[in-house]
């Protein structure tokens, strides 16, 4: 059920991962940054969550819209069915560093698209197993010392510094640093927009 073929793709989101992912698929597209409240209903799944937010971020820019395709995203670290989200400060990083250090935890991204002339939305969600071998006090205040960990979920970043603490994924690297590109291409391809 693809509906008429789109030219306008609009990003809601300010973060430079999904920016530099969506590049790779080599699609034009403008960024709209969006700005909700990220807090959701006590109770929900944690694919619910991310979904609900990537879907709350697309809406909202797809308000100020008459026309193009809007895509929000969300990512989420989950340990012991606890969300752990951006870092606060330092010591909240090093704080979710401890937690994660030896052991597997799950990463969930969501996406959500909406055509702003219709209101049609789907949306979706992925998540990836991730190990972070053991570490020590120091390497976790080095990493945190590089900065990298202050604007992540879970307070690492695969694709950067943060490589060196993940032991082995399973499940889509993608999803991970933000962006699931497989599900996304699909999702987008459904709004007449295929990659390939």
């Amino acid at each position: 059920m693809t509906t008429e073929k789109h030219d306008t793709l609009i990003l809601a989101s300010s973060s430079p991962r999904r920016r530099e992912l969506l590049q790779a698929l080599g699609i034009p597209f403008t960024v709209m940054t969006s700005d909700v409240d990220e807090t959701t209903a006590p109770g929900l799944s944690p694919a619910q969550v991310v979904e609900e937010l990537s879907l709350r971020k697309a809406r909202e820019v797809a308000a100020r819209l008459t026309e193009g395709v809007v895509l929000g995203s969300d990512t989420i670290v989950v340990l012991d069915g606890h969300i752990l989200g951006k870092p606060a400060d330092e010591a909240d990083a090093f704080r979710m560093l401890s937690m994660l250090q030896g052991r597997e935890h799950t990463v969930y991204s969501g996406v959500a698209l909406i055509d702003a002339a219709s209101g049609r939305s789907e949306v979706a969600h992925s998540h990836t197993d991730v190990k972070i071998r053991p570490l020590s006090e120091a390497e976790i205040k080095s990493y945190i010392a590089t900065k990298e960990p202050m604007d992540k979920a879970g307070s690492y970043a695969i694709q950067g510094i943060g490589a060196t603490i993940v032991e082995g994924i399973t499940g889509d690297y993608f999803t991970v640093v933000g962006l699931p590109l497989c599900l996304t291409s699909k999702l987008l391809a459904r709004f007449g927009m295929p990659i390939l």
